[in-house]
């Protein structure tokens, strides 16, 4: 499996069987130009949604993939996806609305994106996501989850791999931390854009990789 970090809470996902699934994707200039992160050009056979903010929900994108929004379990190109309801906010949906946690199983690996998720996990969610090997996690805080609730998610979910997402750069405009509040006092494999896993090769220990966004 290859992940590439696009940027904010966009990845592209590729199986060893060359199927494609683009988390979250973003709708470039929007909120003002508070997103500054250049087009996704990359083709998906799969595109998960995790709810309908304008920095995760474009349908721009090419291959003409299946969007996938909701809360369920689907099976598509083989790989399952099961979707789990949270909230955007600590008010229950109130304040931002729905969230969906996606878990992705791809190359025997369970992949879970926490979408704009805004409050700690219930141990009956976590029981609900299940087992996990690579976390995508949000980390920024104002908008979403920040990096000290972030990191008592992570301890519950026991992932092997956790990659921060949804983080201040040059290119997001929003009011949000920016990585070094979650790398601080942890040791992180930094990674340009792209690295590639297998099932084998996961960590014995839980790794944070600090991928730089390729858009």
């Amino acid at each position: 499996m290859k992940i590439k970090f696009l940027g904010h809470a966009a990845f592209l996902i590729t199986s060893e069987k060359g199927v494609r699934i683009i988390t979250d994707p973003y709708k470039p200039g929007c909120f003002d130009g508070g997103i500054k992160y250049a087009p996704i050009t990359e083709e998906a056979d799969i595109v998960t949604i995790s709810h309908e903010h304008d920095d995760h929900n474009s349908t721009s994108i090419n291959g003409r993939p299946e969007f996938v929004r909701n809360p369920g379990k689907n099976t598509i190109k083989d790989i399952l996806i099961n979707g789990t309801q949270t909230f955007h906010d600590t008010g229950g949906g109130a304040e931002r609305g729905m969230n969906t946690v996606f878990k992705m199983t791809i190359d025997g690996m369970n992949v879970v994106h926490l979408g704009d998720l805004g409050h700690p996990l219930s141990d009956e969610t976590v029981k609900k996501i299940g087992d996990v090997d690579i976390l995508l996690i949000p980390v920024g805080g104002y908008f979403t989850i920040d990096a000290e609730t972030a990191d008592g998610i992570a301890r519950k979910l026991r992932p092997k791999i956790v990659i921060p997402m949804h983080f201040k750069t040059d290119k997001c405009g929003f009011p949000i931390a920016s990585i070094d509040d979650y790398a601080e006092n942890r040791d992180v494999k930094k990674v340009d854009g792209e690295f590639e896993i297998s099932k084998e090769n996961l960590p014995n220990i839980v790794t944070t990789y600090v991928l730089t966004p390729t858009k």
